[in-house]
């Protein structure tokens, strides 16, 4: 049910954006960038829950709680840099948008470098000496 209110919400500021964009560009890209942040924010309880389950069977399985809050650290940048990559695509603006997807890749790398630094460590170990 709620992804046919987000798509009911898509279509109507759809619409809305291809009538105001001829008129008024700057309101039909603030209405696009208004919608993006209320969708986010919609959809922000379920991702808490999905944090919520997955601290859970980290401490059931003994995982590093370290290593899992790098990697959803490293999700977050990814999502974040997309929407506002997207945002900033929509508004004209390609060649900023391609460096928000570079700046959010590098942070991706510089996040996992203790993810990586692990495995190695542990690849190592089991080699024979």
């Amino acid at each position: 049910m709620e992804m046919i209110q987000i798509v009911g919400i898509g279509l109507i500021v759809a619409i809305l954006t291809l009538v105001l964009k001829e008129h008024k560009p700057l309101f039909a890209f603030l209405l696009v960038t208004v919608t993006g942040i209320y969708i986010f924010l919609f959809l922000l309880g379920k991702i808490a829950a999905v944090l919520d389950v997955l601290e859970q069977l980290s401490s059931l399985t003994n995982i590093n709680v370290m290593f899992l809050k790098t990697i959803l650290k490293i999700i977050g940048i990814a999502y974040i840099a997309e929407f506002g990559a997207q945002i900033v695509r929509d508004s004209g603006l390609e060649s900023v948008a391609s460096k928000i997807e570079l700046a959010g890749k590098v942070l991706i790398m510089v996040m996992a470098i203790p993810i990586i630094t692990v495995i190695i460590e542990t690849v190592v170990k089991l080699l024979p000496a």
